[in-house]
């Protein structure tokens, strides 16, 4: 019997499609990672491809580490030669080697979120930006946004022109590069962007590239950006054999800068491609792919697709609305409790979905109050802790002394003496110099005004001097070791008193850990310091999630992608918390579907059984509020739930009526707000609309504009509308309440 005799019929088509552009539209639990995977057999096996000439790539580390392991299973010998991994992963593996043509140290350093931070502080202060008007997360976002774009400076001033607070943004973006390349250093955004200028600028490394990923497969296509969408083009451009896979559905991270339209529309791009659906899926029962199916047909910007299985109908859903919050937190810790102890579901086999990070407060309480074990996906990064971010800087400082900010990070710590005057006397000659930080430390007894302080800078120096030699021979593991001994950074943590002492060890015990889990794994390669603050950087708290700990999974809906539990509870399902009340209150119809898709995703979490629960009432941001449910429960047929109807359960009732008169329910109050005056807003009491094609209009937030295009709906009109200040927008004229100028 052949492998490939155990996919089912869309999965073999998808299989053995190999030459030429093809899009795998995946629906969730459709088995894409074993469609990936015999794919890349087949083409090694039976179509006689080097598995050097395959490139398989994918978002997460979690996902690539699963990759790999069936490619290694499946192929066997020689599967070491494909690449399998993320997009970071792969532009690292490229820089590392050729990074030095655009004028960079291949040791450079990766830049985290708090290294960002820290820069764009220096940035600011050196430009004397002030940061109440401009402030830093937004300076860093809108540079993030233009990387996404693949809009480097130049491109961005050009584009600035006449706008004083874009012309700010331009003089910013222009030093916190400058300065990043002054460091030997990336942010995660410059991975992709300085891979792409590499493939543009060098042809010979192109050349090579291309010749080397014959056969490119890209999985979550969905998720990409313009610049990732430009590095496959490019490599993908000579031999066009390029396979993307991906669910429209399930595209949630535009506020990361993905871009749906990579995908509805690769079919224009790539004019000969070929479309495969795969519709069956593996994971859940018939009742919630129903429901999720019920949510999401109501989108219109995607691709008509219907999930189904052979699972069986399984048990129907659950949903559950309670006068307020701590009610519903004590109805589902209760509910997993009863679970376990009578033997039905493991801890582990439970995951408790959210919308924002702010709501596993009351979850957390009430778990460790029932002493529980949880964990939460999404809070603090362990790689963000003070002790870590320490020791991790001084790994940075001995591999790549450019780094000034690790430099400055560990100078005085553990405490030398060295003060904040004296740091600025060696940044400010460094600067004047125009030399790293760390080299203006090698001279310190030249700089002017540095006192006796000299000898304590000539110190430091010295010390990081015999790191770095040791490093030279010395595994990673046991270069930290003599840092710690060195350093006494231990004996230095007693000082902050004992129980704080104790938590910040374990987590240091716990790095010791990943530094010999890294040099474990490196079965053909050396270990290298380079290499493993490599795979630190590129780590992602999702991929903590240690599915063998038996403990309760608390997570947002964004983390929940790509997971799947036995046990489901999706709670905070009100309109104005999921939708959010920025989306319900605005009318975006872009901003409305990308939320849906977001519950479409928490439904297919769902293996078994999903739970949905609401409150009438919630303490938002310190004042109560009284929401109605989600218009998204609205849309998911009566019939799939179970239990039974309480009587404020009656306006579901509503998705009885045709989907017209659902719309017309959904939109009649608006959440938060208390019973008003009727106002028409641009909708006629008959019916239709007071305004047409060709009629200036105002929108609350957005302002003036001119409305475009009218379309007819089942259950709304769909208006565009071109504002003078924010260009075109399409929304609900329910929710949007125009008003004809």
């Amino acid at each position: 019997m052949s492998i490939y005799d155990t996919l089912n019929n869309k999965q073999r088509e998808a299989v053995f499609y190999t030459e030429g552009p093809l899009l795998i539209l995946a629906g969730a639990g459709s088995g894409k990672t074993r469609v990936l995977t015999h794919r890349i057999a087949y083409l090694i096996e039976e179509k006689g491809v080097n598995p050097w000439n395959i490139l398989a790539i994918t978002f997460t580390n979690k996902a690539a580490g699963e990759m790999r392991e069936r490619v290694d299973h499946i192929v066997g010998f020689g599967s070491e030669s494909i690449w399998v991994s993320t997009f970071h992963s792969t532009c690292v593996r490229i820089l590392r080697r050729h990074i030095d043509r655009l004028g960079f140290g291949t040791n450079f350093t990766i830049y985290d979120a708090d290294d960002q931070k820290t820069l764009m502080k220096d940035v600011c202060k050196q430009l004397q930006i002030d940061t109440k008007i401009y402030k830093e997360r937004n300076l860093l976002a809108a540079i993030s946004s233009a990387k996404d774009e693949m809009i480097l400076p130049d491109e961005y001033e050009l584009n600035a022109a006449g706008d004083y607070h874009k012309q700010k943004i331009a003089k910013v973006y222009r030093e916190y590069q400058k300065q990043l390349k002054a460091n030997n250093a990336l942010d995660f955004d410059d991975l992709l962007v300085k891979t792409v200028q590499l493939l543009q600028t060098q042809p010979d490394i192109l050349e090579y590239y291309q010749e080397r990923f014959r056969y490119i497969m890209v999985d979550e296509y969905q998720d990409t950006n313009t610049v990732q969408f430009k590095l496959i083009s490019i490599l993908a451009k000579k031999y066009r054999n390029l396979c993307v896979v991906g669910d429209d559905d399930q595209s949630i991270y535009k506020f990361r800068g993905a871009n749906i339209k990579n995908i509805l529309n690769f079919e224009d791009v790539f004019e000969d491609a070929y479309v495969i659906k795969l519709e069956q899926n593996y994971r859940s029962t018939e009742t919630i792919l129903q429901a999720a199916n019920g949510v999401i047909r109501n989108n219109y910007g995607r691709k008509e697709k219907a999930l189904w299985t052979e699972n069986g109908e399984g048990d129907k859903l659950v949903f559950e609305q309670f006068d307020n919050a701590y009610d519903e937190a004590d109805y589902v810790v209760s509910d997993i409790r009863e679970h376990v102890r009578e033997g039905e579901r493991s801890y582990n086999e439970h995951a408790i979905l959210y919308r924002t990070n702010a709501q596993s407060r009351i979850f957390e309480e009430k778990f460790v109050t029932a002493n529980i074990p949880y964990k939460v996906i999404g809070g603090i990064n362990f790689y963000a802790r003070k002790e870590i971010k320490d020791l991790l800087a001084y790994l940075k400082t001995i591999d790549n002394g450019m780094d000034d900010l690790a430099v400055r990070r560990i100078i005085n710590v553990p405490k030398r003496g060295i003060g904040l005057t004296t740091v600025n006397r060696v940044q400010e000659n460094a600067t004047e110099r125009g030399v790293s930080f760390y080299e203006a430390l090698r001279t310190a007894d030249m700089i002017p005004g540095i006192g006796k302080a000299a000898a304590k800078l000539v110190s430091f120096v010295a010390l990081i001097e015999h790191f770095k030699e040791s490093a030279k021979t010395m595994l990673v593991s046991e270069l930290m070791q003599e840092i710690l001994d060195f350093t006494g950074y231990l004996d230095d943590l007693e000082e902050e008193g004992k129980e704080e002492a104790e938590a910040r060890k374990e987590n240091i015990d716990e790095l010791l850990s990943k530094i010999a889990s890294y040099e474990e794994s490196c079965e053909d390669e050396a270990p290298t310091l380079s290499g493993f603050l490599e795979e630190v950087a590129l780590v992602a708290d999702v991929d903590s999630l240690d599915e063998n700990s038996d403990y309760v999974i608390l997570m947002t809906l964004h983390s929940a992608k790509g997971l799947e539990f036995p046990e489901v509870y999706m709670v905070g399902m009100e309109d104005g918390i999921f939708p959010s009340y920025m989306t319900v209150t605005e009318g975006d119809l872009e901003e409305l579907e990308e939320e849906r898709r977001l519950c479409y995703v928490g439904i297919t979490r769902a293996m078994e059984n999903l739970t949905l629960t609401c409150a009438r009432r919630r303490m938002i941001r310190g004042e109560m509020q009284y929401n109605k449910m989600s218009r998204f429960l609205k849309e998911i047929p009566v019939h799939l739930f179970g239990n039974k109807v309480q009587s404020e359960r009656q306006e579901m009732d509503v998705v009885k009526a045709n989907a017209y008169v659902q719309a017309k329910q959904a939109f009649k109050t608006q959440a938060f707000s208390a019973a008003k005056p009727a106002q028409n807003f641009g909708v006629k009491t008959g019916g239709g609309l007071d305004y047409e094609v060709g009629d200036r209009v105002k929108h609350m937030k957005f302002g003036e504009g001119i409305v475009v295009s009218i379309v007819e709906g089942g259950r709304d009109y769909e208006v565009t509308v071109v504002f003078d200040a924010v260009g075109p927008k399409k929304m609900f004229a329910g929710f949007a309440k125009l008003q004809k100028m």
